[in-house]
């Protein structure tokens, strides 16, 4: 079945030709980068993998680069689409057990969970996600071991069905709520992440601030 890979990018072009080669090392030929209007060689660094490399004239947020992707991806008629991170933190390893369930038809969706394989997550980061998990159970009534993370698969019927209006942080989470309002069959496999001097260093992740103001978000849309 054809699987296409979503990698969406901001300021990541010091290792994204890296991450494309590796994914490309594990059978996987079928990638599409999207560049979030990054302010450095993102796109061009992408475009010189021989990928299709999509770019954001703005920067809009996470949220919006993967939903192009996605639809990217289905334009393309992907069977499976799995999203994952442009700053190598993922392994590529992973994408077979995402897309197991899915090509044996038993999910539509399978998240990638790093609360299932966190021996080297800093402590940290496992109360920021169990916290992020919470709340995502209290507001759209599903409750997963990680509802933060970026690693996912995605059937075409799931692809094709989820809506979310989300463009930032936040769209992880009404992924979830998508799962639940459209009952679709969902799994979770554990992942691993994969900790580098570069990743730590990044200034454009997910942290303490953006988590609270990904929960503003999320409480804003539930009462306006």
């Amino acid at each position: 079945m054809n699987t296409v890979i979503v990698i969406p990018v901001y300021n990541e072009a010091e290792v994204v030709g890296q991450v494309i080669k590796d994914v490309r090392a594990h059978g996987f030929p079928h990638i599409i980068v999207v560049d979030d209007g990054s302010t450095d060689e993102s796109w061009c660094v992408a475009s010189a993998h021989d990928v299709l490399a999509l770019r954001l004239k703005v920067n809009r947020g996470k949220g919006a680069a993967v939903k192009t992707g996605i639809m990217a991806a289905n334009l393309l008629n992907a069977d499976v689409i799995v999203t994952m991170d442009g700053d190598g933190q993922h392994d590529p390893a992973d994408i077979k057990p995402l897309i197991t369930p899915i090509l044996e038809g038993k999910n539509d969706v399978v998240l990638g969970s790093r609360l299932l394989h966190r021996e080297d997550m800093p402590f940290i980061k496992v109360i920021a996600n169990n916290v992020g998990n919470f709340f995502t159970w209290l507001f759209y009534g599903l409750l997963v071991s990680d509802s933060q993370s970026g690693f996912r698969a995605y059937s075409r019927y799931a692809a094709l069905i989820i809506d979310t209006k989300a463009d930032k942080y936040e769209y992880d989470s009404k992924v979830i709520r998508e799962i639940k309002n459209n009952r679709l069959r969902f799994t979770e496999v554990p992942v691993q992440t994969l900790y580098t001097s570069y990743s730590k260093g990044k200034k454009n992740k997910q942290g303490f601030i953006n988590g609270l103001v990904t929960l503003y978000r999320m409480v804003w849309k539930l009462i306006a």
